[in-house]
Formats: C-alpha cells, structure tokens, sequence
C-alpha cells in the first residue's frame, strides 16, 4: 500500500521533512508551485553562541508569481562563503562538524537554474547522509503532467502514483479536503513529529534548525533520532481542535 509524501523542496531543512521522506514509498518533489515569501524554500535556522540565526539565499530577480523552479539563486559567491562561515561557528564544538560542513560545501560548489534545484540538492544530500533512499522513489510533480491546484491536485498526483495513504506535515489541515481523499480510497495521514531532542550545542534543545545540526552533532548515526509516525487524518483535526 504505497504511501504518498508531497513536498516544496527546503534548503537543508529541518529533521521533520526527513522524517516524511522516511515515512513515504513515494516522495514527490513539489517544486512547480508558486514561490511563497517567508518559505522554507530559501532559507533555515541554525543555532550559534549568539541565539538562533537564519541562512538565507538572496533571490534578487524574484517577482510576483514566480514559480519555484523558476527563481533563480544570487549568483555571487559572497553568500555562500558567509553561510559556510557561520555553520564553522555553529559547529565548533561538534563531533561530526567535518561531515556537516563537507555536505555544505559540495552543494554550495555547483551552480543551480533555480532556488527549487539547489534546495532539491540539499534535502537529497541528507537523505543519502543518512541512507534514507533505500526503498523509496523520488519523483519531479513536473514530469507527472498532472493539471489542478490545490487539494484537487494533490489528490489526482497520489492517485496516478497509486498511492493508498497520503502523508503530510501539519500545514495541509488548511486546504485538504479530506472526505474526498476517503471517497477515492486515499487516507490521509499527518506527521506525528516526535521532536527527539539529541545532543545539540548552544543552550536549550531546539527540534527547528536544519538537519546540518544532527549530521554535525551525531554523525550518520542521527538516524535514530529522524524517527517520527503518523496519526490519521481524524485524530489529528480533533488533537488541534483540542
């Protein structure tokens, strides 16, 4: 019964998109979407001695409308440096800072058409760092030819990929129409995100900052801790109502 991860890329994101990747037997990359300002999309949190920081790739010809694989990445090299140079600060005192900044640097060595292929490019690097691609396809939304918006097209996308259960993070409880995914024999699941804390540096646990800081604290075995369920569809409307 396959199930179904739909998902905009994420500049080396957060432990709780590797944990749909590690849910799903599909992952389809969602890049053919409208560019929302204040995504995930170009930008995540790290921790450093000075509190929690943003690494943020500049998109200076962004414009109204534009599509995620269709922005294109400041091409200057002067960001990079300074992203490399503030993940060396964050990870000083890490174990397995060497793995973290070595993933860092091979994505930031290549040139990329869109914010959609360098975020692509990032999220994939941690998925093959912790050997989340066994058993599991990766597939552009693009090359599926699948029309529609919204709930509509998330659905029509699971099903011509045969999908049986359609797993999600939290924020699709906004627009999903959940009775029809049940009328087609799809269930929809949410993310149960566990947020296991690991040994992290600079003060107080934070589940939120890229998955950079599990490789540079626990090395490959971080995988124990990208180790989240799900609940259904019901249960999770009625714990946010709660």
């Amino acid at each position: 019964m396959p199930g179904i991860v739909i998902s905009q890329s994420m500049l080396f994101p957060w432990v709780g998109l590797l944990e749909q990747v590690r849910q799903a037997d599909v992952f389809v990359h969602y890049d053919d979407v409208q560019f929302s300002k204040g995504s995930f999309v170009n930008r995540v949190q790290i921790k450093t001695a000075d509190g929690q920081r943003w690494l943020t790739v500049p998109l200076p010809g962004l414009q109204l409308g534009q599509r995620i694989d269709a922005v294109r990445p400041a091409p200057s090299a002067q960001w990079r440096e300074n992203h490399l140079a503030l993940l060396a600060r964050s990870f000083r005192a890490a174990p397995h800072a060497a793995d973290a900044l070595s993933l860092a640097r091979d994505i930031y060595a290549q040139e990329y058409a869109s914010i959609g292929a360098l975020a692509r490019a990032s999220l994939m690097a941690l998925v093959r760092y912790f050997g989340l691609e066994a058993g599991r396809r990766f597939v552009d939304v693009a090359d599926l030819g699948v029309s529609g918006t919204s709930s509509a097209r998330v659905l029509a996308v699971v099903r011509q990929l045969g999908g049986t259960d359609y797993i999600t993070g939290h924020g699709a409880a906004r627009y999903l129409a959940h009775d029809e995914f049940e009328a087609q024999g799809v269930t929809v699941r949410y993310m149960d995100y566990l947020r296991l804390p690991y040994p992290q540096s600079h003060g107080a646990f934070s589940p939120y900052v890229s998955g950079l800081d599990l490789v540079a604290h626990c090395g490959r075995d971080g995988s124990r801790y990208i180790a989240s369920g799900t609940v259904a569809w019901q249960e999770f409307l009625k714990r946010s109502a709660g």
